[in-house]
């Protein structure tokens, strides 16, 4: 038994920067996740590294990918499966794990080939697929957010005041510097002031969605001013 009460064999103990970089063969990765089932420690481990590498992909510029840099990458991984069957009768040696030198290797190996895949799949310039704008929400201590996703919107606010008795609280979008047009989003919201609402149609060209209390049953022209704007340029 170790100092720490672990009686687990810790021939393992350099696998859990390798295993969430991706750097473990398919035969080490089930035994090292057979073995994190039993080890406490090693869970612990793994529990701390996997934000790490989770945070890989967001500290990544997204950037278009060169065509000819595009067909090198798909054939090195065509030749991939090859490489492995070659390999998967070789002896398997386990003498030093990963030292710490091969550790900063293979995150640095790993690293690269994150932010190469997340090139491929990147979209352009112009071709924004998600993204959370935030708004501004008056007189309250409310918040809100507006979670855009493929040119579609969702509405979350939190702390927001219920609206008074007879109002409804509905949904505007504004087109360039025209007058915000009504949507068929009327909301009220929780005791706790939540609410989630989808933003109805699209996006394109759309300036600004905004929030006003209304009569119940919504209203054509707006009554009162907006208590949220989120802007969209």
């Amino acid at each position: 038994m170790s100092a720490n009460g672990d009686t687990h064999d810790h021939d393992h103990g350099d696998d859990a920067a390798a295993y969430v970089l991706g750097a473990l063969g398919p035969r080490e990765a089930a035994e090292y996740l057979r073995h994190v089932t039993v080890c406490p420690r090693c869970r612990e481990e793994l529990a701390a590294l996997a934000p790490v590498a989770d945070a890989l992909a967001s500290a990544v510029p997204q950037v278009p990918v060169p065509p000819d840099l595009r067909r090198r990458v798909t054939r090195a991984a065509e030749e991939q499966p090859h490489q492995e069957a070659k390999a998967v009768d070789r002896p398997r040696r386990r003498s030093s794990r990963f030292p710490k030198a091969g550790i900063a290797l293979a995150a640095g190996v790993a690293a690269a080939g994150v932010a190469l895949v997340l090139a491929l799949v990147a979209p352009r310039p112009g071709h924004e697929t998600s993204r959370v704008v935030s708004a501004r929400v008056m007189g309250s201590p409310g918040t809100a957010q507006l979670r855009i996703s493929h040119n579609h919107a969702e509405l979350v606010v939190s702390h927001l005041p219920p609206p008074p008795a007879g109002r409804i609280y509905e949904v505007w979008l504004r087109h360039g510097s025209t007058a915000p047009a009504p949507t068929s989003a009327l909301f009220g919201v929780t005791t706790g002031g939540a609410a989630t609402v989808d933003v109805p149609g699209g996006l394109r060209g759309v300036s600004q969605v905004l929030v006003t209390q209304e009569p119940a049953g919504g209203s054509r022209v707006s009554t009162h001013r907006p208590v949220i704007v989120a802007s969209l340029t």
